[in-house]
């Protein structure tokens, strides 16, 4: 596949040559026109100056004395000016001394005062001459006699003209298109420079020797850049999730395997007991450590989610689950909010606040999301026994350590928490209006 120069390169060279072509081909063609214009003005001046200088006498007859005409070329043979007269029955009666030996061409009859610019072939079909005639009533004692005055123009000099004039503009039209050419590979060149910097520092990247997009790009590619560093910041954090998970996980696992372990000298009743718990508790810490890897973060390159669908679907879950409560839920989030992140993310937070909330009120939650200054805030409510902020602390720090999380506390809220650090978001506690717990989150404006 061609690269995105060579094909600017050849589009661009495509208008160029039919701009050059077609600028040619209008030049050319209005000079062909004014020179023909030009003759035929030159003409009819040297035909009025033809008919100033011939007499006619009272029987019709006309003479054109060669020593009176005022153009010389008339005069001399193959001049490739010629001179012709025509009478009212368009017989021949005058023709200029340098018309011998050359085919007549002239018009043998006009009405007076007609005028006529034409173009005649020679035998062979070549067009060869320019041909300007003018009708005239001469009138001699009251008789009135009708001549048809021909002027006609050998095409050699015109057509030599013709041919250096597109020489010259083909040639200056060449050498303008290279000069175009390399002006406009120039600024291909520079304006493309952008974009090779992006490829130079993503090979550093790749290669080790920066950790980011670090140069300063146009407007028009600003945007790709950011959320290219967006991109390799979130890959690289959830790189260091999973290597911690790992990490958390090697290490949690150390105390019930040595708790098995030591279990082995028991009796088979003690054992059994013993492995069932341990392995119980190994398989709240595995989903807790895969949950905290699989926490995806913010990423500028993820689609805004809608928030009132996912909270419905939640909801409806829940009241299955505490169908025995009758919670009283309010939904409080316009349909048109959405949350900067992953579904998997947004699940987990309004499934864990939400079940907590369920869990814990007399009858009454309320959820809802408010944009404030470009910043997304959830608040979570209940009227149950609350919670104080300094309490939030110790609750949230329970799940940093997987031996330490006790079944049916701390790991839905180690979860939020874990989630909130990937968005740099905050997580805030206080009394709810409805009397009982009120568990605020602050996404960060994108």
């Amino acid at each position: 596949m061609m690269s995105l120069n060579q094909r600017m390169i050849l589009s661009a060279s495509f208008v160029l040559a039919v701009f050059i072509g077609l600028t040619a081909l209008g030049l050319d063609r209005a000079f062909y026109d004014s020179a023909r214009s030009a003759r035929q003005e030159r003409l009819l001046g040297q035909l009025y100056l033809l008919i100033a200088a011939a007499e006619v006498d009272a029987r019709g007859s006309l003479t054109l004395p060669s020593a009176a005409l005022s153009e010389a070329r008339f005069s001399l043979p193959g001049s490739g000016l010629y001179g012709y007269v025509a009478d009212g029955n368009g017989a021949l009666v005058w023709r200029s001394p340098s018309s011998l030996g050359v085919a007549a061409q002239f018009q043998t009859k006009l009405v007076a005062g007609g005028k006529r610019f034409e173009q005649r072939e020679d035998p062979a079909g070549h067009p060869s001459f320019y041909v300007q005639s003018l009708g005239v009533n001469w009138a001699v004692a009251r008789q009135h006699y009708a001549f048809t005055f021909s002027v006609s123009e050998d095409l050699t000099e015109f057509n030599l003209q013709i041919r250096h004039y597109r020489q010259s503009l083909w040639s200056w039209l060449a050498a303008l298109a290279v000069l175009l050419l390399l002006a406009q590979a120039a600024v291909l060149r520079w304006g493309l420079r952008p974009l090779r910097g992006v490829a130079k520092e993503l090979n550093a990247i790749e290669s080790g020797r920066q950790e980011k997009l670090q140069g300063i790009y146009p407007t028009e590619i600003k945007r790709l850049t950011d959320n290219l560093n967006s991109l390799i910041q979130h890959e690289r954090a959830q790189q260091i999730r999973y290597r911690n998970a790992l990490g958390d996980l090697a290490h949690s696992l150390k105390t019930p395997l040595a708790v098995m372990r030591g279990a082995l000298s028991s009796d088979k009743a003690q054992l059994t007991a013993t492995v069932a718990e341990q392995v119980a508790h190994m398989d709240k810490i595995v989903a807790y450590q895969l949950q905290r890897a699989a926490t995806a973060g913010i990423s500028k390159l993820m689609a805004p989610l809608p928030l009132l669908p996912v909270a419905e679907k939640i909801a409806a879950a829940l009241h299955k689950v505490h169908r025995d409560k009758a919670v009283n839920l309010q939904i409080l989030i316009s349909s048109d909010l959405t949350f900067p992140g992953s579904e998997g993310d947004l699940m987990e937070l309004l499934g864990n606040l939400m079940d907590n909330a369920f869990k814990w009120c007399r009858n009454r939650v309320q959820v809802s999301a408010v944009v404030l200054n470009g910043r997304l805030t959830l608040t979570f409510e209940d009227d149950g026994p609350g919670i104080q902020a300094s309490q939030l602390v110790d609750v949230l720090q329970r799940g940093v350590r997987g031996d330490e999380v006790v079944p049916g506390h701390g790991i839905g809220l180690a979860i939020v928490r874990d989630i909130m650090q990937a968005h740099a978001g905050r997580i805030d506690a206080g009394q709810s209006r409805l009397g009982g717990a009120s568990i605020t989150l602050e996404f960060p404006s994108r």
